[in-house]
């Protein structure tokens, strides 16, 4: 139990060394914005398709399952609000996110770990540039940048997707179906989840990079620091998502 408690505590402490480091080289000359540039477009634009997919899909197959289900008590009406409601707020953020995190976060601890066996960080070291300034810093920018971008991209995505739904299998006019969206989603309902998608693209970045940076035995470390990547940013994107949520409501609901 101690030695448990004595690992937690490490790993909680070289985070916070991390995420100190990080703040430090974010605000501090020399910038590597061609390398931020370079990262969205590897890991936002090349994300486009996976998100695509993921937008229509959650859209078309949440409004079907809502639609079927409200018709038995005459509450087709209520299906665009509800789903896209749900969507903008909750599951956009956390589909997409966790869909990076496959993606994205264990690309990243591949790659940071490959250069770590190979010591490739080390002569970074040597030549006397910061690893997380050249490495780290574009990523956690880059990915805190697109995935915020990605989601609204899956939110337009997934209304489209509810609305063929609702013109195919209910004859609901796109008249109709944007007055009920308009008349019932907000600015907030909007905003909450593109900021989650920020922090959420930030916890991705900061664990790959993490495991990335400590991966040892070679090539079998570099697949289960990539595997491990992809479970705990996962967990920590559903259990942050809790949090975010609950302080999001009573903040709103104080407005």
């Amino acid at each position: 139990m101690i030695r448990f408690l004595e690992n937690k505590f490490f790993y909680y402490g070289e985070i916070f060394k991390l995420v100190k480091e990080i703040a430090r080289c974010s605000f501090t000359r020399p910038f590597y914005f061609h390398r931020t540039i370079e990262q969205i477009k590897t890991l936002g634009v090349e994300s486009i398709l996976l998100t695509f997919v993921i937008g229509l899909v959650m859209g078309s197959v949440m409004t079907l399952q809502f639609a079927h289900g409200l018709a038995k008590f005459g509450g087709t009406l209520y299906v665009p609000a509800i789903v896209n409601l749900s969507i903008f707020r909750e599951m956009a953020p956390i589909f997409v996110s966790l869909l990076l995190a496959g993606r994205v976060g264990s690309g990243i601890a591949a790659e940071v770990g490959a250069m770590n066996v190979t010591q490739q960080i080390d002569a970074l070291r040597a030549l006397g540039t910061s690893p997380i300034r050249v490495l780290v810093v574009p990523r956690i920018l880059a990915l805190m940048i697109s995935l915020p971008l990605l989601t609204g991209f899956a939110d337009f995505v997934s209304l489209m997707g509810g609305f063929l739904v609702m013109n195919l299998e209910f004859d609901m006019t796109f008249g109709f179906y944007l007055n009920k969206l308009l008349t019932t989603l907000k600015v907030y309902d909007f905003t909450s989840g593109v900021l989650k998608s920020s922090i959420f693209g930030g916890i991705i970045v900061l664990i790959a990079c993490y495991k990335g940076l400590r991966t040892k035995e070679g090539t079998k470390g570099v697949g289960d620091s990539a595997t491990w990547v992809v479970v705990t940013s996962s967990i920590w994107i559903l259990v942050s998502d809790f949090f975010m949520s609950k302080l999001f409501i009573v903040y709103w609901m104080t407005e």
